[in-house]
């Protein structure tokens, strides 16, 4: 039987099948129809099939990640949305917190909110911090609300009322009414989407759950549909952005934590492969066509948060912390108003592509840039299959960069590299250094499809002593999927003293949670043995506006110490003190409901023979500002605990990898090249 694991990117979609007897894997990667993207699953998945030689029927598992709900969001293809909130705060989602990120960029403005003040109306009803009814709940404003937004013809509506996340019922029963109002649309309250405090997030992350509620369902009507045309035996899952498996149905009822689908099953796949292979501390590195999505991995275990933006909206719920930048193979180069060289954010994306992929695109990408540079091959990428067009790529810089800034067209293309590189590294600095993590600790683990392109220079910007790149490197994210495990996330809010008697409404909180995960679990099917359960508590100094998330082992009540103590140690990692003599206060438990989802590993093709086997030419490449005959290694051909001296490339059908002169690389037992950098 197979294990089928999807991401649909921006510029690729990448398939992953792994054969559950033998552990053999088998890649494939198709351009992404952006129109519509589950038709490039549906091409793709006969074609991977029929490379393994096998059909739908052998398929037991089918997990995709997807960029749509992101997409969607960035590019405002959502639904037309009402919102309807507690009489006097319906202009929240648009006053918002009045930060300024982009203090002196007078261009800079806040996107338009997703629901526009004439579709936000308001209901009498009131409850207190606690949960006390201030305010009864009007059934007469509820229906004038749900009149106003019916008469409106939106096609799906948010909720979010004051305090709601500590009694739901006001909410409810609005939904009833909604219902009856508007029987066909899509409705999202926040006590299901986000129950815990914080106005202003809590209302944007429901408003964009409804925003993407009806697009979302349509897109997955679609895979669906595609799915059982070819295995209609099997119910496909989908990543959530904190890294876990979802259902359909819980897809459907909260779109909007797939907005780092995609990225997180990377970041799962290469922590599990690191940790195989002896490696604790990573940096993951993915460079994909259209960004760069960059996290870290402390002690085999990914980092999460649950504060970011999408598409310029706040979304407060539990994701892998992934720093993301608009850097990738087809980000566009281009000369601002002063004459300065720029690379992205901008990208090509699939559609038309890089120049020399002769698909209509007439702007030079970083893809176009290496073919200049000899970095990739100019007679054709994915092993010959997908041709490119060399001279289209070169003439473009020359026209569009070279020219107008003066310079040779080898001093344009490298430019183009230096300021992608230089983006990349603050981006890794802004999740290491920044946050009091030395980078000399940690080894790069570079992937995508043009991760290991880059991760020898941005290694040596960034001075990481260490690359890590593993077998099929541009199709890691689908490999991810097939690690990862079915996972809900829980949260409850209580903000209260942190003491011995606070501590114990803390664990009353957490036994309603891990009941709640036993419910949801077992309604996944996933059998009581396969059940765990993570814990987590955010806490603060009375006094604070933030707090900091504390890891717990157990819950019980003689953990309050264990409690305290590691809210001092992770305060002082935060923010580099910790004050003794202040009180405490809890603000949100969290609970991670895992089932444990059995998978066979893919095994290590023990490949043996000589060096020389996999030499399959040598090529003139430019590497810092000068050309340098270089020798070429088909991936597939080099024998395990081979040892190579740079420069050198690395080819293989997913991605290429470069190893620069000075730097040393080997192929582990576990069929990974690990780049020594020197450093």
């Amino acid at each position: 039987m197979y294990r089928l694991g999807i991401d649909v990117g921006g510029t690729f979609t990448d398939f992953t099948l792994l054969n559950g007897e033998t552990g053999v894997a088998t890649h494939y990667k198709a351009p992404s129809t952006p129109h519509n993207p589950a038709a490039s699953i549906g091409a793709g998945i006969p074609e991977i099939l029929a490379a393994a030689n096998t059909d739908g029927a052998a398929l037991q598992f089918l997990g995709h990640g997807t960029t749509v709900a992101t997409n969607m969001a960035i590019e405002r293809r959502g639904a037309r949305t009402g919102l309807v909130t507690t009489n006097g705060f319906r202009d929240v989602i648009e006053v918002g917190r009045q930060l300024r990120p982009h203090l002196y960029d007078y261009a800079q403005t806040k996107p338009k909110p997703l629901v526009p003040r004439r579709r936000r109306h308001e209901v009498d009803e009131r409850l207190t911090y606690d949960g006390a009814v201030k305010s009864a709940f009007s059934d007469e404003s509820a229906a004038h609300a749900a009149a106003a937004l019916a008469e409106s013809q939106v096609k799906a509506v948010a909720v979010c009322f004051l305090h709601s996340y500590r009694k739901p019922e006001h909410e409810r029963r609005m939904r009833t009414i909604l219902q009856s109002a508007l029987p066909d649309a899509y409705i999202s309250l926040s006590s299901d989407v986000l129950p815990e405090f914080r106005e202003y997030e809590r209302m944007s992350t429901t408003a964009l759950n409804a925003y993407l509620g009806p697009a979302m369902a349509s897109y997955l009507e679609a895979f669906f549909e595609t799915v059982t045309a070819l295995a209609p035996q099997i119910e496909p899952y989908t990543i959530h952005s904190n890294g876990g498996l979802m259902t359909a149905a819980t897809v459907r009822d909260y779109p909007v934590r797939t907005c780092l689908s995609g990225p997180a099953a990377g970041v799962v796949g290469a922590s599990e492969t690191a940790r195989s292979a002896g490696h604790a501390h990573i940096i993951t590195y993915d460079v994909g066509g259209t960004s760069t999505d960059i996290s870290v991995v402390r002690d085999a275990k990914p980092t999460f948060t649950s504060d970011r933006q999408v598409a310029g909206f706040p979304v407060r719920t539990p994701m892998l912390d992934i720093h993301v930048i608009g850097a990738g193979g087809g980000s566009i180069a281009w000369l601002d108003d002063a004459g300065g060289l720029k690379v992205g954010p901008r990208s090509a994306g699939a559609v038309p592509g890089p120049v020399a992929y002769g698909l209509g695109g007439q702007e030079p990408t970083l893809t176009d840039a290496n073919l200049v540079l000899g970095r990739l091959n100019p007679h054709g990428l994915l092993e010959g299959a997908m041709p490119i067009d060399a001279a289209a790529a070169k003439g473009a810089i020359q026209t569009n960069i070279a020219k107008p800034l003066g310079l040779s067209i080898d001093a344009a293309a490298n430019g183009m590299l230096e300021i992608a590189v230089a983006n990349m590294s603050r981006a890794i600095r802004a999740v290491t250094t920044e946050r009091g993590y030395d980078m000399s600790d940690f080894a790069l683990f570079a992937y995508g499809g043009a991760g290991p392109l880059h991760a020898a220079d941005l290694a040596v910007e960034c001075r990481i002593p260490r690359i890590i790149v593993p077998e099929a490197p541009g199709t890691m994210c689908a490999r991810g999927i097939l690690l990862s495990d079915i996972l809900h996330d829980l949260v409850g809010s209580i903000i209260a003293p942190a003491d011995v008697a606070g501590w114990d409404r803390v664990c009353a909180l957490f036994d309603e949670m891990r009941s709640e995960g036993e419910t949801r679990l077992s309604r996944d099917g996933v059998a009581p043995a396969d059940r765990f359960y993570r814990y987590f508590v955010d806490a603060r100094y009375v006094g604070q506006n933030h707090e900091v998330r504390v890891a717990m082992d157990t819950i019980d009540t003689d953990k309050f110490e264990t409690f305290l103590s590691g809210f001092a140690n992770r305060h002082t990692q935060e923010y580099g003190y910790d004050i003794p003599d202040r009180a405490v206060e809890t603000v949100n438990c969290r609970v991670q409901a895992i089932g444990r989802v059995v998978r066979p590993e893919a095994q290590v093709m023990g490949r043996s023979g000589r060096i020389a086997n996999a030499l399959t030419a040598h090529r003139l490449i430019n590497l810092s500002s000068a050309w340098v005959k270089t020798p070429v290694y088909r991936r597939d051909e080099l024998p395990l605990g081979a040892e190579i001296a740079g420069p050198a490339v690395v080819e293989e059908m997913s991605a290429t990898t470069i190893v620069l002169p000075d730097q040393h690389a080997a192929v582990d037992d576990q069929g990974n090249v690990i780049i020594e950098t020197g450093l």
